[in-house]
């Protein structure tokens, strides 16, 4: 396959900055696309080519599919990279992309729908033997009798889930056999209104396990590799807001096992690009929960204590190029976070979009900034508030958090409130300084101080 000449960004803000900023690095040319409240986003003053492809909403601009292809094929592009978010995993765009003749700067769409759907994505990593939840091996039908004795086996806490869910929807706790049924009956209905699913299955409810992810890269010519763990277990509603690299507390065993098997998985179903095995992580044990066909918001962490660019490593596979990287070639080292700095109030977590009238973006050692943020650029009220990440790295744990500490105190974003406050606190707090917090902490501590 030919090098690519030209790259079109299906996506906004931070992500698309810095997709252009790789392109830009190896030469290939961009097209930004927008909607009309993103003329002013940074990425589509810097792109080669600008295209607006509909209204602010992003099921008319950004979810908007034959309007991109459009984009695509006005402008001459090769590929198509959708960053996070939006149409990311969603095959059907994959599919479009391809058909249209583009390359799709991901898996191929038969992968992203295998893993899209979690009970077959589960079944897929018991074949590669990675670890997954003690579950009910598929989906719950309307045997009763079945659902109750699967229960049974797993023990309760059990989990009722919805296989096309996500971002913390279609999921309900059931503590004990009594509410079992019609839990069951109401997360399938809730799911048939908002995936346009029904399905649903079964899973042991971890009670305070953290969250454990292993970024892969595979180039879909028959070699994959690893790029470590990272530890994002400080969420907000299912949302993650800090995350660290590698996970502490781990022992070195137990990570080079499960790494291991993501590797053999991804060559298993034939895996293309970058991708994330999600884990839930308690007593020693890692659980699969789900895989992520694209790149991650917290992929810099990785890229911090590793030294490969991920993003770059994504446009070469798709350019065709196999995987110039082998596993004993990559180095781990030292540790980094990442906060992620959204335009909401601190304490209702209300967005607060709005002009940011001053940004000063803290430097020095071991400091990166990825934002789209600049002085007089105007935050629209339409899409995610993520604005900027805060990324830190220092030799040890304790020195990269005291970095962040301070790159926290020095960055300024005035005009809009911001979660800066809540992550000051954070990155003081005593149990999250010595690693290892459930993905239940957070809410917890926000509890504690309402």
């Amino acid at each position: 396959m030919a090098k690519l000449n030209k790259v079109l960004i299906a996506n906004r803000g931070e992500i698309a900055l810095r997709i252009l900023r790789a392109c830009k690095e190896l030469g290939i040319h961009t097209v930004a696309v927008h909607s009309k409240a993103d003329r002013e986003l940074m990425h589509v003053r810097l792109a080669d080519e600008s295209v607006c492809i509909g209204a602010a909403a992003s099921t008319a601009s950004y979810l908007n599919v034959p309007a991109i292809i459009s984009a695509a094929e006005v402008t001459d592009a090769d590929a198509i990279h959708p960053g996070y978010g939006f149409l990311a995993e969603n095959a059907d765009f994959a599919e479009q992309a391809e058909k249209s003749g583009f390359i799709f700067i991901g898996p191929k769409a038969d992968t992203i729908r295998l893993m899209g759907d979690k009970v077959s994505a589960i079944e897929a990593m018991k074949k590669a033997g990675v670890p997954t939840v003690p579950g009910s091996d598929g989906p719950l039908n309307d045997d009763h009798e079945r659902t109750l004795t699967i229960a049974r086996r797993i023990g309760f806490p059990v989990i009722v889930k919805a296989a096309a869910g996500g971002g913390g929807r279609g999921m309900r706790v059931v503590h004990n056999e009594a509410a079992l049924l019609n839990s069951v009956q109401l997360t399938q209905s809730e799911a048939a209104a908002a995936f346009g699913s029904g399905v649903v299955y079964l899973e042991k409810y971890l009670q305070k396990p953290r969250h454990v992810e292993i970024q892969v890269l595979a180039d879909g010519q028959g070699q994959a590799i690893h790029l470590g763990d990272r530890d994002c277990s400080l969420q907000r509603r299912h949302q993650k807001v800090l995350e660290e690299a590698p996970a502490p507390g781990i022992p070195d065993d137990k990570r080079r096992e499960v790494a291991e098997a993501c590797v053999n998985a991804c060559l298993e179903i034939g895996y293309r690009g970058a991708g994330t095995f999600e884990f839930l992580y308690e007593d020693g044990e890692f659980y699969f929960i789900e895989m992520n066909t694209r790149v991650q918001v917290e992929h810099p962490v990785t890229e911090m204590i590793t030294g490969v660019d991920i993003v770059k490593e994504q446009l070469r596979i798709a350019s065709g190029e196999a995987l110039g990287i082998r596993q004993e070639e990559v180095r781990f080292r030292g540790h980094a976070f990442e906060c992620r700095i959204n335009a909401e109030d601190p304490r209702s977590f209300m967005p607060s979009p709005g002009k940011v009238t001053h940004f000063h973006c803290p430097g020095g050692p071991g400091i990166r900034v990825d934002s789209h943020l600049y002085d007089g650029y105007t935050v629209p009220p339409f899409y995610d508030s993520l604005i900027a990440k805060v990324i830190s790295y220092g030799e040890t744990r304790q020195g990269a958090l005291a970095r962040m500490r301070s790159a926290l105190d020095e960055l300024v974003i005035e005009g809009i409130r911001t979660n800066t406050a809540l992550h000051r606190d954070l990155v003081r707090d005593g149990a999250f300084a010595e690693g290892g917090v459930s993905i239940h902490y957070l809410e917890s501590l926000l509890d504690e101080g309402a």
